[in-house]
């Protein structure tokens, strides 16, 4: 069950909590721990299995993280746990990261390209965005798409930026579809 609002109400406490104690960069870290265990289908499927009882899952997720989550987050998710929450763990994950990103005004820029890019043009890339806009802190995640043939995509926030060859010949074959030439001709 995907629950986005009640996941992102979860998250802004936890959020709030951990602002409160002077902690937040401590729970981003376990926050971002967790959510690499949540990449496991086996783990998740624990989380959200009806059959499994609550105090087992705290003792399975007590011996997957061995103590290595902060005392605010451990305490979040045996909460979430003695709530009947946990299904909705890999989400509060999800929104708590975007939310620490919009905190310290980090901006996520996806770049998509043909071929693996250069650290130099990476940094580029950056170095162009932060002078033509008002984002400073910029987080590059790059893609790999051998189906865009050449050029790039880039995404910042609602926006892209199709500059690839699969754009451009996708315009001309559309413009063939309609025969927008021959009306030109005559």
């Amino acid at each position: 069950m995907l629950s986005p609002r009640l996941a992102a109400r979860y998250a802004k406490s936890l959020s709030d909590l951990a602002i409160e104690k002077d902690k937040l960069e401590q729970v981003y870290k376990d926050m971002l721990y967790l959510q690499s265990l949540t990449r496991n289908r086996d783990f998740v499927n624990l989380l959200r299995s009806p059959i499994i009882q609550p105090d087992k899952k705290l003792s399975i997720l007590n011996a997957v993280v061995g103590g290595k989550l902060s005392e605010i987050t451990a305490g979040f998710t045996r909460l979430l746990i003695k709530k009947g929450r946990e299904e909705v763990l890999p989400e509060i994950i999800t929104s708590f990261i975007e939310q620490y990103k919009r905190h310290k005004s980090i901006y996520v820029v996806k770049l998509t390209t043909a071929v693996p890019v250069s650290d130099q043009l990476k940094q580029s890339i950056v170095r162009k965005i932060q002078g033509q806009t008002v984002m400073q802190n910029i987080e590059l995640v790059t893609e790999v798409k051998d189906s865009i043939i050449g050029g790039f995509q880039l995404e910042i926030g609602d926006t892209l930026v199709d500059a690839s060859i699969a754009y451009d010949l996708n315009k001309i074959k559309s413009q063939f579809m309609n025969n927008d030439f021959i009306y030109k001709v005559r």
